[in-house]
C-alpha cells in the first residue's frame, strides 16, 4: 500500500460522517491528578468483541473519491465507482469552424492520492449520466444514478495498468501521477458542435451546461478478478489537474479545451462490498463469533467492544490511565495493511444509532502488531455517570476515503495476543 500523502486534516472529522456530531464533556469533574502519587492497576477486564454493519455512509463531496476493485481473501469483493459533474472552464468558448477542427483525443485525468491492494490491470468504463447531480443533495455510498449505457471508453483503451508512483508526462510537462482515461472522440465532436451552434445556449453558463451534460459515471469492470488481485485507488478530483480535456487542432494550431472538476461539482463514491460466505459475514450474523476475530472495513463494517466490568468500578476513583490494546492479524509487507490510526467512538445511549467521537485515535504499533488507545476520559465519564456504558466502536480513520480493512484478535483467538485493558486509578 502506498500513500502520497495522509489525506487532508479535515478528513479526520469525516470518519464518522454517517453519524450525527455531538459533543460530550468526557472526564468532567476530575480530581487534580498531580496530587495523586500512588495508583492501583488492573488488567483482568473481560472484553467482548463483535462486528457491526454500517448501512448509511454519506459519501458525497469528500476529500477524495475511490475507483477500482479488489478481491479480498478474507473480506470478499470490494468495488468502488464514482459519479461527478463536469463544469465549464470558460463560458462561450471560441472554437473555429468545426469543419477545420481535427480532434486528437479526449482524456480524463485523475490525480492519484494512493491505493489499497495490488497494482493489477483494471478495466475502466465511463458513462454519461441521464440523471442530474445536485451539490445540495446528500448521497450515500449505496446510491446510484441512471446513465445511458453507452461505454465511452474505446476497447483499445479500456484495460489500464495503474502506475500511481510514476510521474505523468503531458507534452513537455512532468506532472504528479495521474490515471489517464481516454474517451470516445465522438463525444468531444458533439460538444464542439454544440458550442459552435449559434442557436444553442448550452455553453453560455454552467447552469445551462449541467442541464445538457449532467455528468459522468466512472467505474471498473473486473469480473474475472481472482482472490488477492486488484486494488481501490484514491483520487483528488478537486486538484486542478483532475479534469476532462479535449485535445484538438484548428488547421495546424494545437489547442485544448477543459471541462473541470472542482469543489463546486457534486460528486459521490459508490461502494459495493460482497462479504457473503466470509468470516466477516458469519460474525455479523452471530456476534459471539467476534470473540475469536472481529473486523472493520472502510464504508462497510465497524469493530465493536463491550467491557461490562467498567460499570462495576467504584465511584470514588480517579482514572490515571486506561490503555486499551487491540492486537491485529497482519504480517509486515502484506498488501492489506491496517492504517496508521483508527477512530474511536461510542453511543450516547444504548438506544441510539448515533456515534459520538470520544476525542482520541488509536495508534498502530507495527512492532507489536496492535492498536493502542487511551480511553481514560471515556472510562472516567462512565465512573462519573456522565456517560452510560455502551459499546466502543473502532473504524479505519479514513472511513469514507479509503478501502482499508483490519482483522482484530478477540479474547478467544488462537493467536497469542488478545485484547486487553490496563486500568490505573486512585481512590479518594
Amino acid at each position: 500500500m502506498m500513500y502520497r500523502i495522509l489525506f487532508l486534516v479535515i478528513t479526520m472529522s469525516l470518519t464518522l460522517i454517517s453519524c450525527k456530531k455531538k459533543e460530550y464533556q468526557l472526564g468532567a469533574d476530575l480530581v487534580d491528578q498531580s496530587s495523586l502519587l500512588d495508583g492501583t492497576s488492573v488488567d483482568t477486564f473481560d472484553i467482548l468483541s463483535y462486528t457491526i454493519i454500517e448501512d448509511s455512509v454519506i459519501s458525497d463531496n469528500a476529500s477524495n473519491v475511490l475507483l477500482g476493485s479488489y478481491n479480498d481473501p478474507l473480506f470478499g469483493a470490494f468495488s468502488s465507482s464514482f459519479y461527478t459533474q463536469l463544469r465549464l472552464a470558460s463560458a462561450d468558448p471560441n472554437f473555429a469552424d468545426p469543419s477545420t477542427i481535427v480532434i486528437d483525443s479526449f482524456v480524463i485525468g485523475l490525480e492519484y492520492l494512493g491505493y489499497y491492494g495490488e497494482l493489477d490491470d483494471q478495466t475502466v468504463e465511463v458513462y454519461q449520466l441521464d440523471e442530474s447531480l445536485s451539490i445540495d443533495s446528500t448521497y450515500y455510498s449505496f446510491n446510484t444514478l441512471s446513465y445511458n449505457g453507452i461505454n465511452l471508453v474505446p476497447a483499445e483503451h479500456a484495460v489500464i495498468t495503474p502506475k500511481p508512483s510514476d510521474p505523468t508526462v503531458i507534452g513537455e510537462d512532468s506532472l504528479a501521477s495521474q490515471l489517464r482515461i481516454y474517451l470516445d472522440t465522438n463525444l468531444a465532436r458533439t460538444l464542439i458542435n454544440e458550442a459552435t451552434d449559434e442557436s444553442s445556449t448550452v455553453f453560455s453558463s454552467n447552469e445551462s451546461f449541467l442541464e445538457y451534460f449532467k455528468g459522468l459515471y466512472i467505474t471498473t469492470n473486473n469480473s474475472m478478478q481472482m482472490q488477492g488481485e486488484g486494488a481501490a485507488f484514491y483520487f483528488d478530483i478537486n486538484d486542478p489537474s483532475s479534469k476532462a480535456t479535449i485535445y484538438f487542432h484548428e488547421d495546424t494550431v494545437a489547442r485544448t479545451y477543459d471541462l473541470i472538476i472542482n469543489s463546486e461539482c457534486a460528486d459521490f463514491t459508490n461502494i459495493q462490498v460482497d462479504n457473503s460466505g466470509t468470516m466477516v459475514d458469519q460474525v455479523i450474523q452471530d456476534s459471539t463469533l467476534g470473540n475469536n476475530n472481529f473486523y472493520a472495513q472502510a464504508f462497510n463494517t465497524r469493530a465493536a467492544l463491550s467491557i461490562p466490568g467498567l460499570q462495576n468500578l467504584p465511584e470514588n476513583i480517579v482514572v490515571h490511565r486506561a490503555d486499551l490494546e487491540l492486537p491485529v492479524q497482519f504480517q509486515t509487507g502484506y498488501k492489506y495493511r491496517p492504517g496508521v490510526n483508527i477512530s474511536v467512538a461510542t453511543r450516547a445511549d444504548s438506544a441510539s444509532s448515533d456515534l459520538v467521537n470520544v476525542g482520541v485515535f488509536g495508534v498502530y504499533d507495527d512492532f507489536n502488531k496492535r492498536f493502542n488507545i487511551n480511553i481514560r476520559e471515556y472510562t472516567q465519564a462512565i465512573v462519573n455517570k456522565t456517560l452510560p456504558l455502551t459499546e466502543i466502536v473502532v473504524s479505519p480513520l479514513y472511513f469514507i476515503n479509503s478501502a482499508e480493512r483490519i482483522v482484530f484478535n478477540g479474547k478467544n483467538t488462537i493467536n497469542k495476543e488478545k485484547p486487553r485493558l490496563v486500568l490505573t486509578y486512585t481512590s479518594y
